[in-house]
């Protein structure tokens, strides 16, 4: 230990010390911020190639620049977290993913929104892995639970408050400024979390001294390029074969960087992802769920914002508004789970979830398939309260059941890798949509028959949607009973033996 490097004993992991829910609130505001940033700019899309006179392809690298960026920074980014400070990385990220949506918000031509939205992209990599990695060395294991309740249900709000707040301040034009308020937005947030930060969390690291792995990084970085840009550009640029062989290159670089990391690992003990992650069941059975999850939610909800507001001619706001019960339904269902069926029933609270789930989309089904255009927006509200709840119940039990065994030295890591595989099995999801949507819409279509082909299309994909949550739940199989923390009288298990609690920096 340093000089600069003490155990605090009076810090934020201090039970009696409050500091740590302002902690908690500023990254999950950061977190809030992201999860927004990733849809907020679907919605709003027209108008910016309408103002912005933005080409086709530069419409589709506003959003996919954003998206590979951050997945090829994840894994980096929370490696960084762990040698330099999570705190450190968290300022660095906020300060820079707000500098970025300033520069988007009065970007001067398509050109500078597109590299904007990428730096942006970067940024939120540096940032987002050291969310779950702060929360995961500030908190007890005991209150961990809770805490996972209130990100999950942060990210069901984010899910869908992107689209609505959209769709809201575009309708809006405030001062005239068209789409760019929903850039500008992130300013005053951004410097407000930069300010607090600064004051409330504590700063951690990894116990002992770790290096950046710079060829780990290059191979991570090649890898996920290889298969994301295809995956990303593919249906614009028709498939082309070497599209197809980048992403077979893919593999062999991941299974480079398997083997490479592998002798790193034994020869100075700093590799860029730490395969020793994957002997923890509970962490390999999570990140399988998480990946497959990806995909479903990847598929579902492009797929559903094309069919209101293309199939069934809806508006953005009143595509937007619709989404306001599945989100509340996300949100509460979320903060129950962590709370109060996981400790008592465990694992089952995740399979219940993914067959709510595949419930509520068999539900969607049937409502498309009975009303077909004249379907309101009433009448979604029930499939879509049964799918919220039924995701809610996934998604903050499936971060605490992934982390709950992982040493706090590795949480960095270990949080990077999550955020990454979820982006892509996004990508993966984002990718299927022309196969399983696209591929049942004719290529001319007159305006007449658009309508019952989108309704056709979104009742197809939502099948297959049904089916990746089966498998889901099959997979779930895999994870342990009850995640580490949740033991009988509420009491955590002792950390695994050799496992040092993490260092805070005073």
């Amino acid at each position: 230990m340093t000089s600069t490097e003490t155990t605090l004993s009076s810090s934020t992991t201090d039970p009696g010390d409050r500091r740590r829910w302002f902690a908690l609130a500023i990254v999950m505001t950061a977190a809030f911020m992201d999860l927004v940033d990733v849809t907020i700019v679907n919605i709003a899309i027209p108008s910016i190639q309408r103002d912005a006179g933005a080409s086709f392809s530069q419409i589709q690298w506003i959003t996919a620049g954003y998206a590979l960026a951050f997945a090829a920074g994840l894994i980096t980014g929370g490696r960084l977290g762990d040698i330099h400070g999570r705190r450190r990385l968290f300022l660095i990220g906020i300060g820079g993913f707000t500098i970025a949506s300033a520069l988007c918000g009065f970007a001067a031509n398509p050109e500078m929104l597109v590299a904007s939205r990428i730096l942006q992209g970067a940024m939120a990599a540096m940032m987002v892995p050291q969310v779950l990695s702060i929360v995961h060395a500030t908190f007890p294991a005991h209150e961990r639970g809770k805490v996972f309740g209130l990100f999950g249900a942060i990210v069901g709000l984010g899910a869908v408050s992107g689209p609505l707040l959209g769709a809201l301040l575009t309708e809006w034009n405030l001062f005239g400024l068209e789409w760019r308020p929903i850039f500008l937005i992130n300013l005053p947030v951004g410097i407000g979390a930069l300010l607090l930060g600064r004051r409330y969390i504590a700063e951690s690291k990894a116990p002992r001294a770790l290096r950046l792995d710079l060829v780990g990084v290059a191979l991570v970085t090649l890898g996920l390029l290889m298969l994301l840009y295809p995956l990303t550009r593919g249906r614009e640029l028709g498939w082309p074969l070497w599209g197809y062989a980048s992403m077979a290159g893919a593999l062999v670089v991941f299974a480079a960087l398997v083997a490479y990391e592998k002798r790193k690992a034994v020869r100075d003990g700093s590799p860029l992802v730490e395969l020793s992650l994957f002997r923890v069941k509970s962490f390999a059975a999570g990140i399988a769920v998480q990946t497959v999850f990806g995909v479903g939610l990847g598929v579902f909800f492009l797929v559903w914002t094309l069919y209101m507001q293309v199939g069934l001619g809806w508006s953005a706001l009143r595509a937007g508004l619709t989404g306001v019960p599945f989100s509340i339904a996300v949100s509460t269902a979320a903060g129950l789970s962590v709370q109060k069926l996981v400790p008592r029933f465990g694992r089952g609270v995740l399979q219940a979830g993914a067959l709510v789930m595949t419930a509520g989309v068999l539900l969607y089904i049937g409502e498309s398939a009975r009303y077909g255009l004249a379907l309101a927006s009433w009448q979604m509200a029930l499939p879509l309260v049964v799918m919220g709840a039924g995701m809610g119940l996934i998604v903050a039990p499936l971060t605490d059941a992934i982390l709950s065994e992982v040493p706090r030295e590795h949480s960095g890591s270990a949080s990077g890798l999550i955020n990454t595989v979820q982006q892509m099995g996004n990508a993966l999801g984002l990718g299927l949509v022309s196969v399983v949507f696209f591929g049942e819409i004719g290529d001319r279509l007159t305006p007449a028959q658009v309508g019952p082909a989108f309704v056709h299309a979104f009742e197809h994909a939502l099948g297959w949607v049904a089916a990746v949550l089966v498998a889901i739940f099959l997979l779930m199989f895999a994870l342990p009973r009850r995640p580490a923390q949740h033991v009988e009288g509420g009491q955590a298990e002792p950390a695994p033996k050799g496992v040092e609690e993490p260092v805070l920096a005073s």
